[in-house]
């Protein structure tokens, strides 16, 4: 299969089971969740649909917990959407992104802070 089909199938699956977390799951436990991504394998029988999640360490444990119980119905439903021969299985997986990049500012900034700051002035033509 294509890798251009394989992404266009994913972002089909992303957006549907997006739709399906926000108006279809009632688990009290799931919080505010975004489907920020859907990875699927090369034969569309398996995907990853990665998640952000609001709120402290616990909420998020337990949304995600609760979204991986959700998943036989979120799978089902997505049969019923999307005309696949195979709907994939799905995994929730937390979507690390924002945080491994605020990690990253965080060094950065860090970097910065020790660097000795220079009070040259830039190299340059002093004529007039």
């Amino acid at each position: 299969m294509s890798k251009v089909r394989t992404q266009r199938v994913a972002d089909q699956i992303r957006q549907t089971l997006a739709e399906i977390v926000m108006r279809e799951l009632r688990d009290p436990d799931i919080g505010f969740v975004t489907v920020t991504g859907v990875e699927v394998s090369s034969d569309l029988r398996y995907a990853k649909a990665f998640v952000s999640m609001m709120g402290e360490p616990s909420a998020k444990a337990a949304s995600l917990a609760a979204l991986r119980k959700a998943a036989p119905f979120a799978r089902k439903v997505l049969g019923e959407r999307i005309r696949l021969r195979h709907v994939p299985e799905i995994r929730f997986l937390e979507d690390l992104t924002e945080t491994r990049a605020g990690r990253i500012d965080e060094l950065i900034h860090e970097i910065q802070e020790d660097r000795p700051q220079s009070t040259d002035e830039p190299d340059g033509d002093d004529r007039p």
